[in-house]
């Protein structure tokens, strides 16, 4: 950086040599530089002096100029800084009684003469600028437009910026450009890099692209660009970059031979390139080379209209190619402005660039030409040659980007000089309400009118700069479309910054060329769809990842998760893993086909017994009937009744009330039921005991009122302990989750499996000692076979309910309801057909037994 300083800081020293020599009769009131550089220019003198750096040429040696025209259009850059000089002289709105002129500089696209102009365009080149004795005063230049590239400005303006002379780029997008500490006098009409990096970004997310590779220039521009593009992928488009190269400066086969083979291999098929025409003529070169076909190419404002590549041997690379250009815009009268051009009449070094553009264009020279050019027979230039005469794109108008930023940029400048000259005294913006004196300025009073510019130009675009030094970013959606033997560049959308949080990108999708059969994919790995997550492949980027299905129970409800989330408890994941739905609730239903046939079978019992009731009931005076106590008989068929009955509580969804009763009401009258048919079996012992010698005074303890008695204790036990259980630990409805992950089983808890056993084994108690007496009574000469009958009900009971206690333990659910409302059923019809069959046979289908005489005679048989 030094070495590019030299100019710069020759000039201080003579000046300050000047200023602060100690001879104070040596004090001077000019300062002249002490060295001249032979620079390309153009210059027009007034009465406030604009500077401009352009690129005009590639190469050059210096300090000898010796350079070659890149494009011609390009040397229109420099002529819409003069153009729009011209017009504001001419608006008596603008600078009223103030002519404005210009220093043009060419930079050769080379930064020590880039650096060179600069510095001759800070300190005066070329002639005496006039100072106060204490070295203040006017500077040459009010302001400078330009450079064009990031590394130069960077490279004046750490230099210019010391003494706050405004620099309006309109080129330099470079992102370390809005360092306001570094660079406070810098400013630019187009986006930086960071609004760049934006535009792209909402492209690429416009059309789901995450696998990307990114290809930069070695230099200030291409670094910055890849790293804040790199550092954002991922946060504002969920992307990856596949890879991540720099292209070289200058033709570097081998390098460039491998950067191409990378991007062969790649699965990624989109490439965004952020460099400058030279990279991309070196780069495609090679992928033409290599045939490497089927990318899609997305391009930097550097290149994305760079006529270069609109020819037919890159068509089928490049073809369908996306990028962003800076905005165009329209500028009224620059055509004419530029057929205007002649060249200076003076033959001196101050405006050869016009000299050298002429003989460029019409390949003549000037006199006196080169001695070799007249022996070659080459014509000599009159200065009057018609530019409409050749083929140039000098004149093209239609397309003006870069010149448009130019334009903008003078006029800010202007519109600056213009408010810091209407000032009013007294009302100023500076120390003590003071104004600025055109004659003593200083450039950092300039800064502040500029930085509150805020114009509108003819084509209807804003112009203001926010706070560090940016212009409102706007870019053009550029699409290049293949058509017959050329590449056409035609706009598809925009991209703009509304708000400070609020950008905006259209893109008519109808309008894009692709160069297949429809848009693009590009992604490491595919989305994955609800009902899966992701789970990165180890050692691959972030985008690059399997989908694996959710567990069950956990679901995802978003494409790209990384987590599963489980279901709430009352719900289950559904079969795609993508929705939470409510569990199915199960319990014993009334519409269930268990729950109908065990509602039938209950209902079904309940009526025989009713049956069987009023047979009794209508042969009551019979013998059949009033043997062995019929009240008993009645009594049993009336527990029996609620036996049946008492099992439709285990059918529907359980509620506290049905949890509570069911086992109370089965409790208490199945212990009726036992009750009854032990007490008929101690009366038959007791009858048989009675006719023994000395028995008789066993009779008296079963009479009626003791059988009655009897009956009535040993039921009030069973409900003693029912309601104990009840008070102390009651059933209660609980939903169950531990059987079916997928279900919700509604059941009854029964509190205490103290208190459930204690009732089953009184039951049980009940029925093996009714069973045993009976069949000690089995073959006593009693009246129908009664002992037997119970003997054999009594087996059928303690049968069924041995068999329901592992059934019940070992039944799931709704199960374990259905098992003991089928042991009730199966005890209470064995119970009911054992005791009160062979009777209702009798009664309905034997009525000749039903007589006393029968009866008699059947134990005279015997």
């Amino acid at each position: 950086m030094g070495t590019f300083l030299f100019p710069s800081v020759c000039a201080f020293v003579v000046c300050l040599s000047c200023c602060f020599s100690s001879d104070s009769s040596s004090i001077h009131s000019s300062c002249k530089l002490g060295r001249q550089f032979q620079l390309n220019a153009l210059h027009m003198p007034g009465d406030v002096t604009l500077g401009g750096l352009f690129e005009v040429h590639f190469t050059s040696v210096f300090p000898e100029v010796s350079a070659l025209f890149p494009e011609q259009h390009i040397y229109s850059h420099a002529m819409t800084m003069a153009f729009a000089i011209h017009e504001i002289n001419k608006n008596p709105n603008l600078l009223p009684n103030l002519t404005l002129g210009y220093s043009l500089y060419d930079n050769c696209a080379t930064l020590v003469i880039g650096f060179s102009a600069a510095m001759s365009l800070f300190n005066g080149q070329d002639e005496e600028f006039m100072l106060q004795e204490n070295c203040s005063g006017r500077p040459p230049v009010l302001g400078i437009v330009g450079d064009p590239f990031s590394t130069f400005t960077i490279a004046a303006s750490d230099v210019i910026s010391l003494f706050r002379l405004p620099i309006v780029s309109y080129y330099a997008t470079c992102l370390c450009l809005s360092d306001r500490k570094r660079f406070p006098s810098f400013f630019r009409t187009i986006p930086s890099d960071a609004f760049q990096v934006h535009a792209m970004l909402q492209i690429l997310k416009h059309f789901s692209w995450t696998w990307v590779g990114l290809l930069f220039s070695d230099d200030d521009y291409g670094h910055h660009v890849a790293q804040s593009f790199q550092s954002e992928l991922h946060h504002s488009v969920g992307g990856c970059l596949a890879y991540l190269e720099m292209l070289p400066w200058g033709d570097n086969p081998v390098e460039l031979k491998r950067i191409v083979g990378l991007m062969k291999k790649s699965t990624a098929r989109v490439v965004i390139v952020f460099a400058h025409q030279i990279h991309m003529i070196h780069l495609l070169e090679e992928v033409v080379n290599q045939n490497v076909t089927g990318l899609q190419w997305m391009a930097s404002e550097a290149w994305t209209s760079a006529n270069v590549f609109e020819t037919p041997r890159f068509m089928p690379y490049l073809g369908g190619t996306l990028g962003i250009a800076i905005r165009r815009g329209e500028i009224s009268g620059l055509r004419d402005f530029l057929l205007r051009i002649r060249p200076h009449d003076k033959n001196d070094n101050e405006n050869s660039m016009v000299k050298q553009f002429w003989e460029h264009t019409f390949q003549c020279r000037f006199a006196p030409p080169p001695a070799e050019w007249m022996e070659a027979g080459g014509a000599l230039c009159s200065g009057e040659e018609d530019l409409q005469t050749v083929e140039t794109t000098f004149l093209d108008v239609s397309n003006l980007r870069p010149e448009y930023n130019i334009y903008k940029a003078v006029y800010a400048l202007v519109y600056a000089l213009d408010q810091m000259l209407r000032c009013e005294p007294g009302r100023g913006p500076f120390s003590e309400h003071s104004c600025a004196s055109l004659q003593q300025l200083e450039p950092w009073q300039l800064i502040h009118y500029l930085e509150k510019v805020n114009f509108t130009t003819s084509f209807g675009d804003q112009v203001s700069f926010d706070k560090n030094g940016d212009a409102l970013p706007i870019y053009d959606v550029m699409n290049w479309v293949w058509l017959p033997g050329k590449i056409e560049v035609q706009n598809v959308g925009f991209f703009k910054k509304t708000t400070l949080n609020d950008e905006e990108l259209v893109i008519d999708e109808d309008k894009i060329f692709w160069n297949f059969d429809k848009v693009p994919r590009s992604v490491c790995s595919e989305s994955c769809p609800p009902g899966t997550r992701m789970v990165r492949r180890k050692g691959q980027p972030l985008c690059c990842f399997d989908c694996v299905p959710c567990s069950e129970g956990k679901i995802t409800n978003q494409t790209d998760s990384i987590e599963c989330l489980s279901c709430p408890e009352d719900f289950w994941s559904s079969k795609q893993n993508d929705l939470c739905v409510p569990k199915k609730i199960e319990f014993l239903s009334y519409n269930d086909p268990l729950g109908i046939c065990l509602t039938t079978a209950s209902l079904l019992g309940t009526f025989i017994c009713s049956i069987v009731f009023a047979i009794f009931i209508y042969h009551r005076s019979t013998p059949v009937v009033r043997a062995n106590n019929s009240e008993l008989s009645f009594l049993i068929l009336v527990s029996l009744k609620l036996c049946f009955l008492c099992s439709l509580l285990f059918i529907g969804q359980p509620q506290l009330w049905t949890c509570q009763l069911r086992h109370a009401v089965f409790g208490i009258s199945f212990v009726l039921c036992v009750s009854c048919i032990l007490v008929k079996t101690m009366v038959v012992l007791a009858v048989f005991s009675s006719s023994k010698p000395g028995g008789g005074s066993k009779l008296k303890w079963f009479g009626s009122v003791q059988q009655r008695g009897t009956v009535l204790a040993l039921t009030c036990v069973q409900a003693v302990v029912c309601t104990v259980w009840i008070i102390s630990a009651s059933p209660t409805p609980h939903a169950n989750t531990r059987y079916h992950n997928d279900k919700i089983i509604y059941e009854c808890v029964v509190g205490s499996t103290a208190g459930f056993a204690v009732l089953l084994g009184y039951i049980s108690l009940l029925a093996i000692i009714s069973f045993l007496l009976a069949f000690l009574a089995r073959n006593l000469p009693d009246n129908f076979n009664e002992a037997k009958f119970i003997t054999f009900s009594m087996l059928i009971f303690c049968a069924v309910w041995v068999a329901f206690v592992p059934a019940y333990v070992n039944s799931p659910g709704k199960y374990a309801d259905a098992v003991e409302v089928f042991a009730i059923l199966a005890s209470s019809f064995g119970l009911l057909v054992a005791l009160f069959g062979p009777k209702c046979y009798i009664i309905l289908l034997k009525p000749e037994k039903n007589t006393r005489k029968a009866i008699m005679g059947r134990d005279i048989k015997r």
